[in-house]
């Protein structure tokens, strides 16, 4: 199980749950015909229904499987789905270490990465920036400095997917019972580190397009892999988009220069505009901040803000129904039991 990455944060509440009969199972695949499963003698699919993600810890009902109880997570990657529905998508679960992965070419997007790096903060995974494809271009440096410009402290690694590098420079993360995940694009190489961790082909792999630096999907589903040393690794499909919610700590986390000008500001509620007394609006006057980083600040607080509200107004919606629904369910029960009394 310790291969599997079972720890005493999983154990402690599989004992206080006492649930003897059922077994501890970790989600490595999920698909149209629901959770791939695998402990200690068991490989099994459960049926879709349960919102569970790769790398999820289980208690597994082998008699009724659809009635496994998904434990607490030590952590969770989601992001707010695209199209209109804007429902919460579950990425990885039980994650301690994510590589965020971008290349040194047309694909290098600072307020992407910053997304990736505020989704780690908020879920408190140690977050390592890997930029591929150094070999491509003339001068990788720019590419280097951007990145470790997000945050302070901040780990960015210069590797070559294609050779021995990645496994040296990514074992230090990639130990016995950790699990890791690959978070990027399409085509910036997550699939090609994930094969030379393993030194074989355990993910498929796509070329870019040469126009626009751009990739086609290759990992077509969330997947979870072990090496021979213990460690999980997730490989994910690509993001084109990642809109964010409930991720207040992770933007405050990334961009802790502004909050700590922001808190000096005169007024509390200061929009940080024309108000009198703005520290933000004064450091901008003096170029201490960036205009264009402080706009992204000011964009990811407002999707931040806006997309929690309509989470929470969905929820409290679905809430209404429900009990809406078991009332109604109340009634015709009790009208039904009236009605076989009466005869």
């Amino acid at each position: 199980m310790e291969q599997l990455g079972w720890q005493p944060f999983f154990s402690q509440q599989a004992s206080v749950n006492d649930f003897p009969e059922l077994s501890p199972v970790r989600v490595v695949q999920v698909h149209r015909n629901g959770l791939q499963v695998v402990g200690d003698g068991v490989d099994a699919t459960i049926p879709p229904g349960l919102d569970a993600t790769v790398g999820d810890w289980m208690l597994y009902d082998e008699k009724q499987p659809p009635a496994s109880k998904i434990l607490d997570r030590a952590s969770l990657f989601e992001r707010i789905g695209p199209g209109e529905d804007r429902k919460r998508q579950l990425i990885a679960a039980n994650v301690d270490t994510v590589f965020i992965v971008s290349s040194c070419n047309d694909e290098f997007n600072i307020a992407r990465l910053e997304r990736y790096v505020i989704l780690a903060f908020e879920t408190d995974v140690t977050p390592v920036i890997l930029l591929t494809k150094a070999d491509l271009c003339e001068d990788a440096a720019p590419y280097v400095e951007a990145a470790r410009s997000i945050s302070e402290g901040l780990r960015v690694e210069l590797l070559n997917a294609l050779s021995d590098e990645p496994l040296a420079k990514l074992s230090p993360w990639c130990t016995q019972g950790k699990t890791v995940a690959f978070l990027g694009s399409s085509g910036v190489g997550k699939s090609t580190l994930v094969n030379a961790l393993f030194e074989e082909t355990v993910a498929e792999t796509g070329d870019i397009r040469e126009d626009d630096s751009k990739g086609r999907h290759t990992t077509t589903r969330r997947q979870l892999h072990f090496t021979s040393a213990g460690c999980a690794v997730v490989d994910t499909p690509g993001m084109r988009e990642l809109q964010l919610a409930d991720v207040e700590t992770g933007i405050a986390g990334v961009f802790a220069d502004v909050v700590a000008l922001a808190d000096q500001c005169k007024f509390n509620d200061c929009k940080h505009d024309i108000e009198p007394g703005c520290a933000i609006q004064a450091a901008l006057k003096a170029g201490e901040i960036d205009p264009v980083r402080l706009a992204r600040w000011s964009k990811l607080g407002a999707e931040d803000q806006s997309n929690s509200s309509a989470l929470a107004e969905r929820a409290t919606e679905a809430k209404l129904l429900y009990r809406t629904s078991k009332k109604n369910k109340q009634k015709k029960n009790r009208k039904t039991i009236n009605q076989k009394i009466r005869r």
